[in-house]
């Protein structure tokens, strides 16, 4: 392990020695200077991980030294040294965030407990970012965000892909996220430096899309007062997402099929060959084995863009990434709009847990949107929420099992004693060792938890 770097600042010698001593005997790699010029210019060509410093000092003092350090090492820990007289001076020393104070004279024992507090309380921080850095691998993909086993598996799809060629079809209802995944594959991909195209196959009208698509020479039609680029050509060296497939003509699906089988395309009134030099993804959020059926999609383009395929999973079969992503979309609505909402009620979450979302991630989003804007307080209650009628509507239609009756009463008897598993218990009428394992059942989380 490596040691723990300490540099000693204090105008008194023998202060500088005894303490250089005491830590050299505890393992400590430690130097010394004497006054806060020498300080800082030792800062300057040296590393430490923590600083001892003494308030009173000619010349530069103990706290200029301190503002200095906070300033430009941040990750230097530093404790105060001072006389008893100077105890509010130290008590103003860590209101600007240093570790501790160690009062004259000095007990080895006590700098030693001081120190290794110190040390314990660096490493927790150390911990720490290293879980969040953890946690945040495990969450997020991308903009994609979600600790649910489904999308675990969405982003381990994610990773198979990226790194081939291959024609990927992303299907799903609309709302969840089948851009974000096929920007996550490009993101990742070996032509992650290339242009990233995307067509929306339902919003451009029939009768321009041969011209969107494969752009056209001057003078092809009426309307083509000069030669412009397609996305297809656009998209070259990089990635073509064709969201909503299912929109296109079964004219453009033919072109669309030629382009992918022979890899070569012509403007609109061109005789020049152009290369498709892209890869394409695919998304619908219709059911193309039925277009099939219906004879609105052809067979072969269908088995052309299945190479690879996968399906985003809706909010409903994910629910346990709502707090995740309320909470994103909580942080990323507030920073856009400048508003200081900072939370969201427990009671609110409850609703936010309860509804079915048809419109998915993005009606969520969306909630989260409007109730920031609509928000009087700095924390989000029910009242805030779009959602709240529609729940309460669809509450009074549906049916519960015994385990749902359950499992929502062991919920509310745990809300309403803050988790409080020997209170919740007795409550209940039941062990605790039961209600542990009834909570592992239903999968029953407090979402206060960060």
């Amino acid at each position: 392990m490596e040691q723990t770097r300490i540099l000693v600042v204090d105008d008194e010698l023998i202060i500088r020695e005894s303490l250089s001593g005491w830590l050299r005997r505890d393992g400590y790699h430690v130097s010394s200077v004497s006054s806060g010029e020498e300080a800082i210019e030792t800062l300057k060509i040296n590393s430490f991980d923590i600083l001892l410093l003494d308030i009173q000092m000619d010349g530069i003092s103990g706290m200029d030294v301190l503002t200095h350090v906070k300033e430009h090492y941040p990750d230097i820990d530093v404790i105060m040294i001072t006389a008893f007289g100077s105890i509010p001076s130290a008590v103003q020393a860590m209101k600007s965030h240093a570790f501790d104070y160690l009062l004259k004279p000095f007990d080895p024992d006590e700098l030693g407990v001081l120190i290794q507090k110190l040390i314990d309380h660096r490493a927790r921080i150390k911990e720490n970012l290293f879980l969040k850095e953890e946690y945040e691998q495990r969450t997020r993909f991308e903009s994609m965000i979600g600790q649910s086993r489904p999308m675990q598996e969405i982003f381990n799809m994610i990773e198979d892909v990226k790194d081939t060629d291959t024609t990927v079809l992303i299907t799903g209802e609309t709302g969840t996220g089948k851009g974000l995944a096929a920007k996550a594959i490009h993101s990742n991909s070996r032509v992650s430096n290339g242009p990233f195209v995307s067509v929306n196959c339902g919003s451009i009208p029939k009768h321009i899309m041969e011209s969107e698509l494969f752009g056209h020479q001057k003078g092809a039609f009426t309307d083509a007062k000069e030669t412009r680029k397609g996305r297809l050509e656009m998209a070259s060296g990089g990635t073509l997402f064709l969201d909503e497939i299912g929109e296109i003509s079964m004219r453009m699906q033919i072109d669309l099929l030629q382009v992918l089988e022979d890899k070569i395309f012509y403007k609109v009134g061109g005789t020049q060959p152009l290369s498709a030099d892209f890869r394409v993804i695919a998304a619908t959020n219709a059911s193309l084995e039925q277009a099939i059926k219906n004879r609105t999609f052809r067979e072969d383009l269908y088995y052309r863009l299945n190479v690879i395929a996968f399906t985003m999973p809706t909010l409903r079969e994910r629910k346990e990434d709502i707090p995740l992503l309320a909470e994103h979309f909580l942080m990323k609505t507030t920073q856009e709009i400048n508003r200081g909402v900072e939370r969201i009620s427990r009671d609110a979450m409850d609703e936010l847990m309860l509804y079915e979302w048809p419109g998915n991630v993005r009606e969520l989003s969306n909630a989260i949107e409007r109730a920031v804007v609509v928000c009087k307080t700095g924390t989000i209650t029910p009242l805030d929420l779009p959602i709240v009628k529609t729940l309460e509507n669809e509450l009074k239609k549906k049916y519960f099992s015994l385990t749902d009756v359950e499992k929502h009463h062991i919920t509310k008897i745990l809300d309403e004693t803050s988790w409080n598993i020997s209170k919740s218990s007795t409550i209940l009428g039941i062990d605790r060792s039961t209600l542990y394992n009834k909570i592992k059942r239903y999968g029953l989380k407090d979402y206060r938890d960060k």
